[in-house]
């Protein structure tokens, strides 16, 4: 097992149609607005931008992200990952409810496959692999809080 490859998966149902999360899910330069762990965004360019993210943890992780698929029909949004973290994140957002197609809430999935690429975190891969994977949990529960916050607003 390569302890530095982490695989995650978050379900958050949310109450707001599809569209709607996706509308504030494809902005990611407000991502520090409502998400208190993503603590800088900077756009590059209309399909890269750079980002930092620190939870409970005293550490800094920094990747560029870059657009890899935008598909609002499919509820689809896909990026790329390299720096601290290589690999992928992506949402697929569908309507949320049994037999309500009526769209006005949403199953949104993150998954995301990555490999460790910061030095510390390489060193620190097996005895730090919980705490790793806590930290994460943290940050995808404050996120999906503040989802959910600025949708009301919305």
């Amino acid at each position: 097992m390569d302890w530095s490859r982490y695989r995650f998966r978050s379900v958050w149902r949310l109450a707001a149609p599809p569209d709607a999360v996706y509308a504030v899910l494809e902005r990611g330069e407000d991502y520090p607005a409502w998400w208190p762990q993503v603590r800088e965004v900077v756009t590059v360019d209309e399909r890269t931008g750079t980002a930092r993210f620190r939870s409970l943890l005293p550490y800094d992780l920094v990747v560029t992200v870059e657009a890899r698929r935008s598909d609002p029909v499919a509820g689809v949004l896909e990026a790329s990952l390299r720096g601290d973290l290589e690999g992928w994140a992506r949402w697929t957002l569908t309507p949320d409810g049994t037999g309500d197609e009526t769209g006005t809430r949403t199953h949104a999935l993150y998954e995301q496959e990555v490999e460790v690429t910061s030095p510390l975190m390489r060193r620190l891969a097996v005895p730090g692999r919980p705490v790793f994977r806590a930290n994460h949990a943290l940050m995808m529960r404050a996120g999906r809080r503040g989802l959910a916050a600025r949708l009301r607003l919305v």
